[in-house]
C-alpha cells in the first residue's frame, strides 16, 4: 500500500476502477504517510481528515456500485491555502489572515468534490502569494525535495511539497507571475499554468486578479490534464496518439537566458537536443514585445495587489514579512493613468506578440534561470533575497504578461524544468504536446 504513494493520480484512479485500490484504504494511507511525516507541519496548514475520510467514504461506495463519478474519483489530493474551504481556516500564509474560515468551497474545490476527488488538507504558501521562492517566515517554508537547505519555490510551496514527498497524488495552487510552474520545477513536478480567465477564481484570495490563474501541480501530464478538467467540470483532453515529428518548437532567446546559471542552461540545452532527436523542429526567434513588455510588470502587478490589501496590511503592516510588505507597498508609486497607459500598452504587445508566435506549436525557454537558492541565506541578506527573487520569476513572467498557458515538465536534471508556453486558452493542444514531450524527456 505505502506503493500508492508514488503512483500518478490517473494509475490510481485506474486502480479504483479496476477494483484494486479502496479509496478509503488509499486515503488513510495518505493520512497516515503525513501523520507519520517528520516535517509535515512545514507541508501542510491544516488536514482535513473529517473531510477526506467522509468524501473517500463516498467514493468507495460509488466505485462498488459502479457509479464513479470520474477518472479521479476516489484520488486524495492538496489544496493551496487560498482555496476557500467550508469550515477550514484559510489564510492564505500571512499573520493579516488569521482565523479567516469561509462558510463555502472555493468553485473550483466544490468542482473536484463533484468529480469525487478527495480532500487531503490545506498546504503553506509564500505570504499573500506575492512571492515566488517559497519562503515565508511568518507560517513555515516547507521542503524543497532535493535540497534540504534550499526553498521549494513558490507561491503554491506547499502544494509542490506535498506531491514531491508522497503526501497528496496531485497539488492544486495559483499562478500569477509563476506560483505553480516555479516549485513545480524545483520538486521535479508537472506544472500548468491555465490562461488567465478560464478557470474560476470565485472563492479564491486574490493577489492580482487579472493575473491570477489556477492550475495543477502533479507527477505527470495525464494527470495535470485530468485534473483540469475535474477543476471546470469538463472533458479531460485526450492525449493518445501524441508526436513530436514535425512539431515547430520557438525558443526564445529574448531576456530568458540573461545571467542564466550553468545547470539550468545545460538541462535546457541538454533537453532541446533530446527533442529535435524525436523529430521537433526547433528555431530560435527573439521578441522585442518580451522586452518591452517586462518592465511593465512593476506598474501592473504592485499596483493591483495593493490596491486589493492596502486596507488590511496598513491596518498591521508589522505582522507582514517586510520583504513582501514592500513589494506591495511598491503598488503606493503609480497613478492610475499609469496603470492603465500600462496595460493599454500590454495589450498591443501581447497581439504582436500572437502574431510573431502563431506559427510553432509552443514557445520555449528553461522554466528558472536559477536553482533554488538557499533558505538560511535569503533571511540573512537582503541583496541575495531581493536578486533571487526577482531572477526567479523572469522567465515564468513572461508566460503571464503575454496572455498565455504554459507547463513545465521535468528535464532529468534536479530542479531544472524546460517551460511549454502555448496560446491564450490552447491548453488541451499544449497538454498534447506536452504529453509528447515528456515521454522523451522522462
Amino acid at each position: 500500500m505505502r506503493d500508492w504513494l508514488s503512483m500518478t493520480a490517473a494509475n490510481l484512479g485506474r486502480g479504483i476502477e479496476q477494483g484494486e485500490i479502496d479509496p478509503v484504504a488509499l486515503t488513510e494511507t495518505y493520512l497516515e504517510a503525513i501523520d507519520t511525516f517528520k516535517e509535515r507541519d512545514r507541508i501542510y496548514a491544516a488536514i482535513t481528515k473529517d473531510r477526506a475520510r467522509a468524501e473517500a467514504q463516498a467514493a468507495s461506495e460509488r466505485a462498488k456500485a459502479k457509479l464513479r463519478l470520474g477518472p479521479l474519483d476516489g484520488v486524495p489530493i492538496s489544496w493551496k491555502d487560498l482555496f476557500d474551504t467550508a469550515g477550514c481556516a484559510t489564510e492564505a500564509g500571512s499573520a493579516l489572515l488569521k482565523g479567516r474560515t469561509p462558510d463555502t468551497d472555493a468553485r473550483v474545490l466544490r468542482n473536484a468534490s463533484q468529480a469525487g476527488l478527495v480532500c487531503l488538507g490545506k498546504t503553506h504558501m509564500s505570504e499573500l502569494a506575492f512571492s515566488g521562492l517559497g519562503l515565508n517566515p511568518i507560517t513555515a517554508t516547507p521542503p524543497n525535495v532535493n535540497d534540504p537547505r534550499a526553498v521549494p519555490g513558490g507561491s503554491s510551496s506547499g502544494a509542490a511539497a506535498s506531491v514531491a514527498f508522497g503526501l497528496a497524488a496531485c497539488g492544486i495552487g495559483s499562478d500569477t507571475g509563476g506560483s505553480v510552474r516555479i516549485p513545480s520545477a524545483w520538486n521535479d513536478l508537472v506544472g500548468l499554468k491555465t490562461t488567465s480567465g478560464r478557470v474560476s477564481l470565485e472563492g479564491v484570495v486574490p493577489l492580482a486578479a487579472k493575473f491570477d490563474t489556477v492550475g495543477p501541480l502533479a507527477r505527470t501530464v495525464e494527470d495535470a490534464a485530468l485534473m483540469l478538467a475535474a477543476l471546470e467540470g469538463t472533458k479531460p483532453a485526450d492525449l493518445r496518439g501524441t508526436t513530436l515529428k514535425g512539431k515547430r518548437l520557438a525558443v526564445l532567446d529574448t531576456v530568458v537566458f540573461d545571467d542564466i546559471r550553468d545547470t539550468p542552461r545545460k538541462a535546457f540545452n541538454d533537453a532541446i537536443d533530446r527533442l529535435r532527436d524525436a523529430g521537433a523542429v526547433i528555431e530560435h526567434i527573439t521578441s522585442p514585445e518580451v522586452s518591452e513588455a517586462m518592465p511593465l510588470s512593476g506598474i501592473l502587478y504592485t499596483s493591483e495587489a495593493y490596491g486589493l490589501w492596502a486596507d488590511t496590511i496598513e491596518a498591521a503592516p508589522d505582522k507582514m514579512f517586510p520583504p513582501i510588505l514592500d513589494r506591495f507597498r511598491g503598488g503606493k508609486e503609480f497613478t492610475a493613468a499609469d496603470y492603465i497607459a500600462a496595460w493599454q500598452k500590454l495589450d498591443h504587445l501581447r497581439a504582436a506578440y500572437d502574431a510573431r508566435t502563431a506559427g510553432f506549436d509552443a514557445v520555449l525557454m528553461p522554466t528558472a534561470p536559477n536553482m533554488p537558492p538557499d533558505a538560511e541565506k535569503l533571511m540573512s541578506d537582503d541583496d541575495y533575497y531581493v536578486t533571487e527573487n526577482l531572477l526567479t520569476l523572469r522567465n515564468t513572467r513572461v508566460g503571464n504578461l503575454m496572455g498565455g498557458c504554459g507547463v513545465t515538465l521535468p528535464t532529468g536534471t534536479p530542479s531544472c524544468g524546460i517551460l511549454f508556453c502555448g496560446a491564450p486558452y490552447g491548453e488541451e493542444r499544449l497538454l498534447r504536446l506536452a504529453k509528447a514531450a515528456e515521454s522523451v524527456l522522462a
